[in-house]
């Protein structure tokens, strides 16, 4: 209790820190290169503790790390510490400790923290995109659990775990970001999907790769929406080569 006290960040700080580096694409090398000013502010503060407290380093860095990891709804990764130079050392000294457990190759959760398996995969894998049923689902436009992640990447992305974990839809660098937006995950974290407008014109697009009923209902459950943009809509399917199927089914 006494170390939370004197070890203290601003929240805020923690906070923009936080969404500075998950909101990146960027390696952490190229992270460091930009000096990124949100970034530097929370160097800073640490360095100021370092300085006043020089016998204290083992304890400041966990302190920093818990407090991170607290924000970050029990979740840690080497990610998160490597741009504010703490050494992966006292990650593994924190799961000795037993204060949080590996889930996966760099990213920890706390001991008391349930895992938010779309958030921890995405932090993993900072190229995939919620796509499709699995993003309709989000965005409750259907009522089908997706048991198997449903995922966009660009073309020259290629992992063997994302093509043995999920079903993968590959698109060229001029569609990727087309409609990408953010939300929240039954756990509260804030994980990247394409927006309503973009998964219809994927399932369309894509409709011989799945159910076409199903596909079918969604339409009609989008329809429905009062935040419904079909101006957009007819933009993104324009853009993706697709406009007269997508018009065609919209207006079945």
């Amino acid at each position: 209790m006494e170390n939370e006290v004197r070890f203290k960040i601003e929240l805020g700080i923690i906070n923009d820190y936080i969404d500075t580096i998950n909101n990146s694409k960027e390696t952490i090398k190229e992270i460091k290169e930009k000096r990124i000013a949100k970034i530097e502010i929370m160097n800073s503060k640490i360095k100021e503790l370092l300085e006043k407290y020089k016998k204290e380093k083992r304890n400041i860095y966990i302190s920093v790390i818990t407090q991170i990891m607290d924000a970050n709804n029990g979740m840690i990764s080497t990610r998160l510490i490597e741009p504010i130079n703490i050494n992966r050392c006292y990650l593994s000294l924190m799961k000795k400790m037993r204060e949080i457990e590996k889930i996966s190759r760099g990213i920890y959760l706390s001991s008391n923290t349930f895992e938010d398996s779309y958030f921890s995969f995405q932090q993993k894998y900072k190229k995939i995109i919620f796509s499709h049923m699995n993003a309709l689902y989000f965005h409750g436009l259907t009522e089908e659990f997706p048991y198997n992640y449903t995922i966009t990447v660009p073309q020259k992305y290629h992992v063997k775990i994302v093509n043995k974990k999920c079903n993968v839809f590959y698109v060229s660098e001029k569609i990727y970001d087309l409609g990408i937006t953010e939300i929240k995950t039954p756990y509260g974290n804030k994980v990247r999907v394409y927006d309503k407008e973009r998964c219809i014109c994927d399932i369309i697009r894509s409709k011989k790769r799945l159910d076409i009923e199903q596909v079918k209902k969604v339409i009609k459950n989008y329809m429905k929406c009062n935040d419904k943009d079909l101006v957009k809509l007819s933009l993104y399917s324009k853009k993706m080569g697709i406009r007269e199927k997508v018009m065609e089914m919209v207006g079945d």
